[in-house]
């Protein structure tokens, strides 16, 4: 784990509304290759990453960053997104063997025990409903599916490479629709609702992203280098980075994934082959 100074860690981002804190942390060595979507576990203690090169999750401690196990690596091929359903089993996006792979976990450790196909084609996220129920984007398939007890039930489409998908504090579903440069909101049943779009956000390829408990959206922004930050009405509330790629405090190479509890927020740093840490306040 690699710390800085205190003094160089702050940036203050003013908005019209208030102002916006992100406190730089700690980061990940270098040992992950092209990390995608990050998970908590339920009590806090692992970080779950999509190691996409290396076709696995990588397991790492919440806290230190550092490496303790991963498991997959020859059962996945490109690795992109990780959710964990109300039965503890964990749901991975497969994307390259064009399936969800579910696990069970045991310890540090996971054992597959299923999956979900049909409909979809190299998907990038997955989301688990508290009764069970999965969503799915395809984006090689340009849409996102509902499942229940492995069967379709309601697809949305017209989508351009969607990545992540999560929930709204009301049951809405948040989508990241990377290759139509927009945030799509969507009731549970898939239909559409309105999105987030335009030169008030400038999204440039979203990708992963999470909510938080108030409906405050933190998005990883791609190519825009950036993490953008939305409150629930709609306001664009702050910006990490998108001043260029680059590295260090404030500086993302093509970000992608989010996991955020309480104030504190796991990021992707993908291009740059690490997680980052960062404190955020709004």
């Amino acid at each position: 784990m690699i710390r800085l100074p205190t003094a160089a860690l702050l940036a203050l981002i003013a908005t019209s509304a208030s102002a916006f804190e992100a406190q730089f942390l700690d980061t990940s060595e270098a040992f992950l290759g092209n990390p995608h979507d990050v998970k908590l576990s339920a009590d806090g203690t692992r970080l779950y990453v999509s190691d996409v090169d290396n076709d696995q999750v990588a397991i790492l401690d919440a806290a230190s960053l550092k490496r303790l196990a991963a498991f997959g690596r020859d059962e996945q091929n490109g690795t992109h997104d990780i959710d964990l359903g109300p039965d503890g089993r964990m749901y991975v996006a497969d994307t390259h063997n064009h399936r969800i792979a579910i696990y069970v976990l045991d310890g540090d450790s996971g054992r597959l025990v299923g999956e979900i196909r049909g409909g979809f084609s190299k998907p990038e996220g997955v989301l688990v409903a508290p009764d069970g129920r999965v969503y799915v984007t395809g984006a090689g398939s340009g849409n996102i599916l509902l499942f229940q007890d492995g069967e379709a039930i309601a697809e949305q489409g017209g989508l351009s490479a969607p990545h992540d998908v999560a929930f709204a504090p009301n049951g809405d579903i948040w989508v990241a629709d990377a290759g139509n440069d927009r945030m799509l909101r969507l009731a549970p049943d898939l239909r559409a609702l309105g999105e987030l779009s335009g030169p008030a956000y400038g999204f440039r390829g979203p990708r992963y992203l999470d909510v938080a408990p108030d409906g405050t959206l933190i998005v990883a922004d791609k190519y825009s280098h950036a993490i953008k930050v939305v409150a629930a009405d709609g306001r664009l509330r702050g910006v990490i980075g998108g001043d260029g790629a680059g590295r260090g405090p404030g500086k993302f190479r093509t970000p992608e994934g989010v996991a955020l509890r309480g104030d504190t927020v796991w990021l992707s740093d993908s291009g740059n082959d690490r997680i980052v840490r960062y404190r955020l306040r709004w």
